[in-house]
């Protein structure tokens, strides 16, 4: 049985899995190599890694994890779990399985994007979510915001820092007195009639009238999922955010079950590589004082 099992190989599961490598723990780390920033050529606003792509830096953090002896990497999926023996066991995708003590739930959240034609194709290029991690590539063009609901005023009010805003509220509501004078405030122009596609270089947007807007760039808020039911499975506790449901964790990012962590984008309202590593590291310190201690949370 190993000590720990960490599910999820991108920001969060490798910064666990070195945390742990480095105090001498048995750990594998289960990764199925679907990470959720692999549609992003750059990953930006992380110390040190400004610039680089998402895959880079993950492949670098794969071979310096060789370092540990005693982790080991492992390309699987795992689709099943259940509590046994005073610990865990997993069932793979390849049919086979795994035990262990502890478990790190690192699998992140899937993006639900808007049905709409050409909006797909550019996911992480210059169709965004994050103007922190992307806005100032945008080099302050024009900018657009793809309502999905009142919290799109969240996204709308804050990126006329990275250019000149217009919001599309695709029918979703009606900003009231006090929300249009916010927006007016901002410069940001609203407009009511429906993007139906999006073309051309850049996010440009085809409007329903048949008029075209050209932008650098689109920001959405799409709704959000678990990427793997695993914590479903195991009756972890979940929170609605503000995209959708999220893993609920103490501050040593103990989930609400018995010896399950959980840590990145699966546990946190808010989505950014920086978090995602710091929690990562929060959850394998977590995860091994539960060990030498001889508790489960």
């Amino acid at each position: 049985m190993e000590d720990v099992v960490i599910i999820g190989g991108s920001f969060a599961g490798q910064a666990a899995a070195l945390m742990l490598g480095r105090a001498r723990r048995r750990v594998v780390l289960l990764d199925a190599g679907q990470p959720r920033n692999r549609f992003a050529t750059a990953s930006h606003a992380f110390l040190g890694q400004d610039g680089r792509a998402p895959s880079d830096i993950m492949a670098t953090a794969r071979a310096q994890l060789t370092a540990y002896g005693t982790v080991r990497q492992q390309a699987d999926r795992a689709v099943t779990v259940v509590a046994e023996d005073g610990g865990f066991r997993l069932g793979l995708e390849d049919g086979s399985s795994l035990q262990a003590r502890r478990l790190i739930l690192a699998t992140g959240q899937r993006d639900l994007l808007p049905d709409l034609p050409g909006l797909a194709d550019r996911w992480g290029k210059t169709v965004l979510h994050c103007p922190y991690c992307h806005g100032y590539e945008l080099d302050q063009g024009p900018i657009g915001v793809l309502a999905a609901g009142p919290m799109s005023m969240h996204h709308a009010l804050l990126v006329p820092d990275w250019g000149p805003v217009t919001l599309f509220l695709q029918e979703t509501f009606q900003p009231d007195a006090a929300q249009s004078a916010s927006l007016a405030a901002r410069g940001v122009t609203v407009e009511p009639v429906p993007v139906v596609a999006l073309q051309g270089d850049g996010a440009s947007v085809l409007l329903a009238d048949g008029r075209q807007v050209a932008l650098a760039g689109l920001f959405i808020a799409p709704r959000t999922e678990p990427a793997s039911d695993l914590a479903a499975q195991l009756g972890c506790a979940f929170a609605e955010g503000p995209t959708g449901p999220f893993v609920v964790v103490d501050e040593r990012k103990a989930t609400s079950v018995r010896g399950v962590y959980a840590a990145g984008d699966l546990a946190a309202p808010m989505a950014n590589a920086t978090m995602a590593a710091a929690a990562g590291v929060m959850a394998a310190a977590g995860t091994h004082q539960s060990l030498i201690m001889g508790l489960a949370a």
